[in-house]
């Protein structure tokens, strides 16, 4: 399979730092590309809607929030899974560094959840199923986070916090076909292989929307398991090298621009 030569290219740390350096910039702007004509159709483009007025613009946040707190978790696992099996350091790394993004989405999607529900349902929360289980899946990414910090990011913290990430993902199922299983105030999905039940200006920007906050996990995530990947790898030989030529480039290019006076007054 392709899959496992590509998978295990990418595992040795050197290759990883190299390769999320690459895409951190490009990520940024490419989440500034979506993000701002997304705002846009969100906030200026469609009008409002006939029922829920302008309040209903809170979902261009809320949906793609709730749409990566899920998303994010499942790609947590996926990584969990693959260290665990291959024991790839750098797959632990990864769903490291997802976390923190995806407790942020989580965390958001229920505010804005909130901010909705009031003036449409007359009431911050209710305990419903998705609204619980959605709560549930922040508590998951705090657990995770805690099991991190609890280790002080040392290799030690890369098992438990990948059985964690495993387990938790059998959330994920319950929290999607949560408003099929029981009575909930949420409605069904809007989006569906069929199509959408929205006009398409709502649907494009939502879609923005979306993209944008891909983009953005991408960066941070990257940018996040540089850091990480340095953390761990401090005593290698070819992160000092990497380092050195760093700092040997800074400060030629620090020369460059203030040359030193050839001669004195």
């Amino acid at each position: 399979m392709a899959f496992e030569p590509t998978l295990f290219h990418f595992a040795a740390p050197k290759r990883l730092h190299a390769l999320a350096g690459r895409w951190v910039r490009p990520c940024l702007w490419l989440a500034l590309a979506m993000g701002l004509p997304g705002l846009w159709l969100a906030l200026v483009a469609t009008p409002a809607d006939a029922v829920q007025g302008e309040g209903y613009r809170i979902l261009y946040v809320h949906v793609p929030a709730a749409w990566m707190s899920m998303w994010i978790y499942a790609v947590i696992a996926f990584w969990s899974f693959v260290g665990l099996v291959w024991r790839t350091r750098a797959s632990h790394l990864m769903a490291h560094a997802l976390a923190p993004t995806g407790a942020v989405f989580a965390l958001l999607s229920l505010v804005t959840g909130a901010l909705w529900g009031k003036p449409m349902w007359g009431t911050w929360w209710v305990w419903d199923a998705r609204l619980t289980t959605s709560l549930l899946l922040l508590f998951l990414y705090l657990g995770y986070l805690a099991l991190l910090r609890a280790h002080e990011g040392r290799a030690s913290a890369d098992r438990p916090c990948a059985v964690l990430g495993l387990l938790g993902a059998l959330n994920l199922p319950v929290i999607y076909f949560s408003v099929h299983w029981w009575n909930t105030l949420h409605q069904g999905a809007s989006i569906t292989a069929s199509g959408a039940r929205m006009p398409g200006a709502t649907l494009a920007g939502l879609l923005l929307m979306t993209g944008a906050a891909w983009a953005w996990t991408f960066a941070v995530s990257f940018k996040r398991v540089q850091l990480l990947i340095e953390e761990r790898e401090a005593h290698t030989r070819w992160l000092q090298d990497l380092q050195g030529d760093a700092q040997d480039t800074s400060i030629l290019i620090a020369d460059r621009a203030h040359p030193a006076s050839a001669g004195g007054l």
